[in-house]
């Protein structure tokens, strides 16, 4: 892993909950020796990536970000599109929606919606990370990504997030093959228990995925007629977002959705 690599792979340690890390804590959830960290969180704050705030001096994320942030909505304005379309699909489906982007090893939420509809609901967060292999949205891009990344993802060790993950390379690669088939993917509790989620890929101009768009329901409400509901509203939202942010789905990729 190279410098610079090293140096913004620390800015994945902040998330919703951990907006501000100390130098200790960084050191402790990178695996790098305190000088190291210290000497890269020291070059991404004179680039502006982070700043240090408080009588703590903790890290938080800089000026930098917000203006690549910006700079990107506006060449590719995803999160605008993503959140008209996770609006009009919690809408539909009376169930919480959310997005999620593909970097590297892991997925990260980048919006979310709430139905109104139904006091329980699934709760989430924006900017979450979440996993390929524990997760409809991980799954639903894995079935459609190059086999050498799915491959890579499969040879690391996988994380059982509840008694139901799947761990299994090989059984996760005879559901990707379903996936494929299908066009969506379901987890029955993979990634937090009692929660039935399904999700379809987005892809970006190429035709790979970029991420997923998916629907988590609490799995005692998900009846027949409500997971076919929510497929077919759910395989309508991802080519809409698709095409919404110029993207183009692979010429083989299941424009219907097996009941």
């Amino acid at each position: 892993m190279g410098t610079v690599t090293k140096a913004l792979s620390l800015l994945t340690f902040f998330n919703q909950t951990r907006t501000e890390i100390g130098l200790s804590d960084l050191t402790r959830l990178s695996g790098l020796n305190k000088a190291t960290a210290y000497r890269l969180m020291s070059e991404l704050q004179e680039a502006g990536f982070v700043e240090q705030a408080g009588p703590e001096r903790a890290y938080r994320l800089g000026p930098e970000v917000l203006r690549l942030a910006a700079l990107r909505e506006v060449a590719v304005p995803i999160l605008s599109v993503s959140r008209q379309m996770l609006d009009r699909l919690s809408a539909a489906t009376g169930e919480t929606t959310h997005v999620s982007l593909a970097k590297d090893e892991v997925l990260n939420t980048i919006a979310h919606a709430y139905s109104p509809r139904h006091a329980t609901k699934v709760m989430m967060e924006d900017a979450e990370v979440v996993t390929y292999h524990g997760t409809a949205s991980g799954l639903a891009v894995l079935a459609f990504a190059d086999p050498a990344f799915v491959d890579r993802v499969l040879a690391r060790p996988l994380v059982a997030h509840t008694a139901d993950t799947l761990t299994d390379p090989k059984a996760i690669r005879t559901q990707l093959a379903a996936i494929r088939a299908e066009g969506i993917a379901e987890s029955i509790g993979g990634f937090e228990a009692d929660v039935h989620s399904h999700a379809a890929p987005i892809f970006g101009p190429d035709g790979r995925p970029l991420g997923a768009i998916a629907v988590a329901a609490p799995v005692t409400r998900m009846t027949a007629q409500a997971r076919a509901l929510i497929r077919a509203e759910l395989r309508r939202a991802a080519l809409d977002l698709t095409q919404g942010i110029g993207g183009l789905c692979p010429a083989d990729y299941p424009r219907q959705v097996a009941a």
